[in-house]
């Protein structure tokens, strides 16, 4: 492969990984955006993270169209091929980071219309802090190649379990005692439902930072912290 032509495929490479990167921070932002939304019960907050997600799609629709055209016209292999290929996994891990702070966003304004258990709110912010700074990091790992960053990342998860499970067990209860309560715990726990599949996508991402330069991923076993919830189904 010519000079010229090896110097075109890595500027190409390299604006893959740009856009990567700008999908990234507006897939954080939007979840930041979301929690802010939801701890202050601003609709007009939730509606600009409900907005922005089309920037998201478009990004990940650039990404999709780049890619088809690296594989097609460079034919690459080895290390550039599993770049090329975890970018198109990446992207789509981020697009739907983006879809779930956005279905969050659009459930805190129904929230803002019925009256909610502060403590409960609390405990959904939590839980979206946690992702939010796992994802803040494995974007970190991405943009530096860092391995051992995502690996931390990917072990994080089973604390995000946790804490929604023991989250998922304390909006039944509040149900339970107080029927009136159910409306707005209906909507907390989709939304928890929410942001905890945000972090599965970020787990996934880390293994794909591990992917592009290792060509594998994480060799453990790693525990899920949600396992208990299916526990007695499991029993019976």
């Amino acid at each position: 492969m010519a000079e010229h032509t090896l110097k075109r495929f890595d500027e190409e490479l390299e604006r893959l990984s740009s856009t990567i990167s700008e999908m990234g921070g507006l897939a954080e932002t939007a979840l930041t955006q979301c929690l802010v939304a939801l701890r202050q019960g601003d609709s007009e907050v939730a509606e600009q993270v409900i907005a922005a997600d089309a920037r998201v799609d478009a990004l990940d629709n650039a990404v999709q169209e780049q890619t088809v055209k690296l594989l097609a016209l460079r034919q690459p292999m080895a290390v550039d091929l599993r770049v090329i290929l975890s970018s198109i996994k990446i992207a789509a891990a981020l697009e739907r980071i983006a879809d779930y702070a956005k279905n969050t966003a659009k459930r805190t304004i129904v929230l803002n219309s019925v009256t909610a258990p502060p403590a409960a709110v609390t405990g959904i912010d939590r839980l979206g802090r946690l992702v939010r700074t796992a994802l803040k990091d494995v974007l970190d790992a991405f943009a530096q190649g860092d391995v051992a960053k995502a690996h931390d990342v990917w072990q994080r998860d089973e604390e995000i379990d946790q804490v929604y499970t023991g989250l998922f067990r304390e909006l039944l209860t509040y149900m339970m005692e107080d029927p009136r309560t159910i409306t707005s715990c209906t909507h907390l726990l989709f939304m928890a439902k929410n942001i905890e599949r945000a972090g599965d996508h970020v787990t996934n991402i880390a293994e794909l930072v591990s992917f592009r330069t290792t060509g594998h991923g994480f060799d453990e076993t790693r525990p899920k912290g949600s396992a208990s919830l299916y526990a007695a189904g499991n029993a019976s």
